[in-house]
């Protein structure tokens, strides 16, 4: 496979999972703040609200290729920050929800990996960073 079609794939999948939740949040608000709420996480509804349009600028940021390095690589530090707050020592009552939140945990690093070796590599030809002056691939 060509590397500006697999660069073009990378960035389609690592951005549905964004844009998806990023989505999902903003629809469900009180729901996503209840959850930050569960995480004893101070202004839960701001926090919400912070997150999901983070998804959502990053993602499309991500799916178009525009200043794809430097979203890469915030978007990598979010899903390590997630990862551990959201994740670990979650559950730890029922071993089923334990295991639920260690296996989301590994998932959200190795999504952060995806984003890191996005940022290494740039986001390829078929991007906006590749069509505007001064951009760099």
């Amino acid at each position: 496979m060509p590397a500006n079609l697999a660069l073009l794939g990378a960035r389609l999948l690592l951005a549905f999972i964004f844009l998806s939740s990023g989505l999902s949040s903003l629809g469900n608000m009180a729901g996503a703040a209840g959850y930050f709420s569960s995480l004893g996480l101070p202004t839960p509804t701001l926090v919400a609200w912070a997150a999901s349009l983070f998804e959502l600028v990053a993602g499309i940021m991500i799916l178009v290729g525009l200043a794809t390095r430097p979203a890469a690589l915030a978007l990598a530090a979010f899903c390590v920050a997630a990862g551990f707050i959201g994740h670990v020592g979650q559950g730890a009552d029922d071993a089923m929800l334990a295991f639920m939140h260690y296996q989301a945990l590994m998932k959200d690093m190795a999504i952060a990996g995806g984003f890191l070796a996005l940022a290494v590599a740039g986001a390829g030809a078929l991007s906006l960073d590749a069509r505007l002056p001064g951009r760099v691939r």
